[in-house]
């Protein structure tokens, strides 16, 4: 231990002494101040440019030019979304934190430093060798700590947050994934849903056409009255199934404005068509894809290293905390605590050495800590494996529903070709007067429901293939493997 007593030094340099203190303690007490000023500066508009003048913000890009409203095909509907979307705006924002977190983490290898000051007022003046002493005492004190061994406490803790960086960056990725599918289904339901009104308009323009044929007959004696009244109820049944297919219409435009972040009420044109994409990848192309690229399958990765650092985290309770330290103290009667002029006791003291701290028994504390995470890391590759077999049945499941639904693409195809037939030769013999009105009525009825099979069978194969590549974690906002 190192002593100065202000007593022995001359006036003039005890002087010096106190200046240079006060300036130092007013220094690190107003050390604070600049780092305030810059935040407030931070949040005012137009700070840290001359004169007060805002920046302008950066042009947007290539990929930042759909407007809000207008035109959207699927592949700008998907960027729109991942640009805009809150869901996507949170994971993102959860990755953020974890980079900060990781940041903090690390700091904690490098050397603390405290300070503190401290006053205290006696209720009377102390007295030594018969001198009246003065009741201020002023303190200031000066610490560092620098950990040296931790049991791999801190090392683990920063790999750790390294590692919740990373797996929140992945959590991103899915968010934007399971995202990107919500948009396609919902575009598709949304054209699937046009087309069903554009079908069920047409059913109705041919019922009417039908009635007034049926009426043109009745008229003029060839036809019964039983045929005009079943001609009605068709037009009238025809005009209810055309008003739900609008309504189911808008409703699908308002489930993507909401994903899109538009006004929910906005007359937003989605437009495409039922247009069935190739895929030619097999079951073992697509379980290897998935199995490299699924944001799940990496964070559930993520999570078996995390249990690991827990467990090293938890053992090092096991081992001795050993930290070096450096402490640096002074005391006096005046602000600047540079000792008494009336005293020989004021002394500036720095002291360093060796900390060693080792919690040798706690009632198995540590060690039940150790074997509770040891559980965990066993739960979280237990999970990651059976993710791996859930991923297998995602890919074959899906895979399946694409190649079913394209035999029925061809299948319905085949039976539109047919209904229509079936329909052109109905009128045809209902206006020769050889065939009946519930024929044509009944052709009517089979022409619209492979209309109707035909669209699904396309929007169910375009939703699976959708879904296919989400399984195996690829984002296509288009659908093609470009």
């Amino acid at each position: 231990m190192h002593r100065l007593h202000a007593a022995c030094l001359p006036t003039t340099q005890r002087r010096r002494c106190r200046l240079a203190r006060t300036i130092l303690l007013v220094l690190m007490l107003g050390a604070a101040l600049p780092v305030s000023v810059l935040a407030a500066d931070a949040a005012t508009p137009g700070a840290g440019t001359p004169g007060g003048m805002s920046v302008a913000a950066p042009s947007p890009g290539p990929t930042d030019t759909v407007a809000k409203g207008g035109e959207y095909d699927m592949r700008r509907a998907v960027e729109s979304a991942l640009r805009d979307n809150q869901g996507v705006v949170a994971a993102r924002a959860g990755r953020d934190a974890a980079e900060e977190g990781r940041k903090s983490a690390r700091g904690a290898f490098g050397p603390a430093v405290s300070t503190s000051y401290g006053y205290d007022r006696l209720n009377e003046k102390p007295r030594s060798m018969s001198r009246e002493l003065d009741d201020d005492t002023y303190t200031w004190t000066v610490g560092v700590s620098q950990p040296l061994f931790t049991g791999l406490r801190l090392l683990s803790t920063y790999q750790k947050a390294a590692l919740e960086t990373e797996r929140k960056a992945l959590t991103l990725d899915k968010s934007r994934l399971d995202l990107v599918v919500q948009v396609q289904e919902a575009f598709l339901a949304y054209l699937k849903s046009g087309e069903n009104v554009r079908s069920a308009r047409d059913a109705l323009n041919r019922l009417r056409e039908q009635a007034k044929v049926t009426r043109a007959f009745y008229d003029v004696g060839l036809r019964p009255r039983l045929d005009v009244l079943q001609a009605e109820v068709d037009v009238t049944n025809a005009e209810s199934l055309l008003i739900t297919a609008e309504n189911n219409h808008a409703t699908q435009r308002a489930r993507l404005n909401t994903l899109l972040t538009l006004p929910v009420g906005s007359d937003t044109d989605y437009v495409g068509t039922l247009v069935p994409v190739g895929f030619d990848m097999t079951l073992e192309q697509c379980l290897e894809r998935a199995y490299r690229n699924r944001p799940d399958v990496r964070i559930a990765g993520k999570a078996v290293e995390i249990a690991g650092k827990d467990v090293r985290i938890a053992d090092s309770g096991l081992y001795p905390q050993v930290s070096a330290n450096f402490n640096w103290a002074t005391e006096g009667d005046h602000p600047e605590a540079s000792g008494s002029t009336l005293s020989p006791t004021g002394f500036s003291q720095w002291s360093t050495g060796l900390k060693a701290e080792w919690s040798v028994f706690e009632w198995g504390k540590t060690w039940y800590s150790g074997q509770q995470a040891r559980q965990v890391e066993t739960q979280v590759r237990a999970e990651e494996a059976n993710l791996h077999h859930e991923v297998a049945y995602e890919v074959q499941s899906r895979l399946l529903t694409l190649t079913d639904s394209s035999k029925r693409i061809a299948v319905a195809t085949k039976g539109l070709t047919q209904a229509e037939e079936a329909y052109r030769v109905a009128v045809a013999r209902y206006q020769a007067q050889v065939g009946t009105n519930t024929d044509v009525l009944d052709a009517q009825a089979k022409l619209t429901a492979a209309e109707a099979a035909l669209t699904g069978a396309k929007a169910e194969y375009l939703d699976a293939l959708s879904k296919l590549w989400a399984a195996m974690g690829e984002l296509k906002p288009s659908l093609t493997d470009g």
